[in-house]
């Protein structure tokens, strides 16, 4: 049982992703303190008030604090705002800079099962036809 364990904890997609867990809760952090130290007090410059929290209405004694839902919903578009511009995008043309890169090995088809394979090689790595 102990080694089960010890296979299941060094498998290599579980430390994977433990690694993107960790990577993504610092990310997210950085996210949220950008948002909240830069994004948000400069749009309060331009815009006025950044906090809706004291927003409410009462019906029959019940309070509605529709300005929690609205700070919420600025803060979530805000983030998402951040993440689309400042890494969504560069990272989508890094990307294609990086496809279009020449020097990339080509490829072409097997003609025996029609399989990509790299322009230099003599075997097929699905079927082992010689080409």
């Amino acid at each position: 049982m102990l080694k089960d364990f010890r296979e299941f904890i060094t498998r290599g997609n579980l430390v994977e992703l433990a690694v993107a867990v960790v990577v993504g809760t610092a990310f997210a952090a950085v996210i949220a303190a950008l948002v909240k130290d830069l994004i948000t007090p400069l749009i309060a410059a331009v815009g006025g008030k950044p906090d809706f929290s004291d927003l409410k209405f009462e019906i029959n004694g019940s309070q509605f604090l529709y300005g929690d839902f609205i700070n919420a919903l600025l803060s979530f578009l805000i983030v998402a705002a951040v993440v689309f511009f400042l890494v969504i995008r560069p990272m989508n043309q890094l990307v294609a800079r990086m496809r279009s890169a020449p020097g990339g090995e080509e490829t072409r088809k097997c003609p025996q099962c029609v399989s990509a394979i790299p322009v230099s090689a003599k075997r097929c790595a699905f079927c082992t036809a010689e080409v």
